[in-house]
């Protein structure tokens, strides 16, 4: 008896062993999966295809299939499989107009991350997965510090959504000197009413970000989306234009929240860097980034300090496009922090120095405008339209994706207490 009960013991450890053994499998195929379609993803957001041809194979095995769940049915942006469907491995990949941080570029860097949030979620919420492995080292303080940076982010993405809807400001007041300078010969009333417009374009995205001014971290003459502008938002619906949760304080700085995502961001080593833990730590870089890059390309509260590099492992494959971007973004934006920007933004930059140009014709000319000034000016004008024109087709669905990120990061942060709180249960009943 005593020898059967003994085999049993020993059968019943060769069974775990096994299923431990499956698992770990499982993790690594997962991870090779997982990490091949972060490289793909944000490879196609560079402005080269170079980098693709150093991409690793993707594996064969499909990738896993998240839990059915209810709260996934009304998502507005649909997951991995559907949420792009203009290139073959699910991120529409960046054309010769889509120039890396313009709207169009921008969409694609959100829909990528929405992507990126599908697949982390199908493998970390696998039904066939040990749920005791999730409350052990390292994962036992890997999950929660991601949890915590995902609350961070919604932070980020209540300030991105009030520098959009700041943007959509300047498109009116674009749109009014565009409006203005639509009949020629050009008249003294047209001119005064297009500058004023210009003027108040050109205040309102004039930022002034210096440390260090009197103990306060910023002074700034921004004044998007202030109510001073009561006029101007006159006709809007705002239930379109609310913040996504809660409207951040006045000593609410974007830089120090994106410092505060990317901190203790290390990757794992030994065996660690083959596992789960690892897959864990790619989302959060890919978090940390993705937040840093929309609020360097949108105007965002208190951004004083924001060309520091978000630590992005420049040493593993999947990380090479995700440094070429940041590389280019952290160019562009010691560029501008010198002389003061709103935000890195290709059609905000171009509507600045478009209104700038016609605001220095404005005060040189005298009535009657020469021939070739007249030119010039109708060529602004015409180039000040196309870029409304191109705000106007994508700030809405960019407000609407970023509506989104935050709806998904709720949902998903909510799933994985929930499922930590099923494996701390369940270890509680075997103990």
């Amino acid at each position: 008896m005593w020898a059967a009960d003994n085999q049993g013991n020993f059968l019943g450890r060769i069974s775990i062993r096994r299923n431990q053994v499956a698992s770990m499998e499982g993790d690594v195929e997962d991870l090779e999966f997982f990490q091949r379609k972060i490289s793909e993803r944000f490879s196609d957001l560079l402005p080269s295809s170079a980098t693709k041809d150093h991409l690793p194979p993707l594996p064969s095995h499909p990738p896993p299939q998240p839990p059915p769940s209810s709260s996934d049915s009304s998502t507005a942006v649909p997951d991995a499989s559907s949420a792009t469907d203009s290139a073959p491995n699910g991120t529409a990949s960046v054309t010769t107009s889509d120039n890396i941080l313009s709207i169009a570029w921008l969409r694609k860097l959100v829909d990528a991350f929405l992507c990126c949030e599908a697949e982390f979620k199908a493998v970390l919420l696998t039904d066939d997965r040990e749920l005791s492995h999730l409350i052990k080292s390292p994962l036992d303080r890997l999950i929660p510090e991601m949890l915590d940076r995902k609350v961070k982010a919604l932070d980020i993405c209540n300030g991105i959504t009030h520098g959009v809807e700041a943007i959509r400001l300047v498109q009116k007041q674009a749109e009014i000197a565009v409006s203005a300078l639509e009949q020629k010969p050009f008249t003294d009333g047209q001119i005064r009413r297009a500058k004023r417009a210009l003027a108040s374009l050109l205040t309102s995205i004039v930022v002034d970000e210096k440390e260090g001014n009197g103990g306060k971290s910023a002074e700034r003459s921004w004044s998007f989306g202030r109510s001073r502008g009561s006029a101007n938002t006159r006709g809007r619906n705002p239930a379109n234009f609310r913040s996504l949760s809660w409207s951040v304080s006045k000593n609410w700085s974007a830089a120090k929240q994106i410092q505060a995502i990317a901190s203790n961001l290390y990757p794992p080593r030994g065996g660690e860097s083959t596992g789960l833990a690892m897959t864990v730590y790619i989302m959060s870089v890919v978090l940390a980034f993705v937040m840093w890059a929309l609020v360097a390309a949108i105007p965002c509260q208190e951004r004083a300090g924001l060309g520091t590099h978000i630590p992005v492992p420049k040493q593993l494959g999947w990380a090479q496009g995700m440094c070429g971007l940041q590389e280019k973004i952290a160019e562009e934006w010691k560029k501008k922090e010198k002389k003061g920007s709103a935000g890195l933004m290709e059609e905000v930059v171009k509507v600045e120095r478009t209104a700038q140009a016609l605001m220095d014709i404005f005060e040189k000319f005298q009535f009657p405008m020469e021939e070739q000034m007249e030119a010039e000016v109708v060529a602004l004008v015409a180039e000040l339209a196309d870029i409304c024109g191109r705000m106007e087709e994508g700030l809405g669905p960019l407000q609407l994706q970023i509506r989104e990120v935050f709806h998904r990061i709720v949902r998903s942060r909510a799933e994985v207490l929930d499922m930590l709180d099923q494996a701390a249960k369940a270890a509680a009943q075997n103990v």
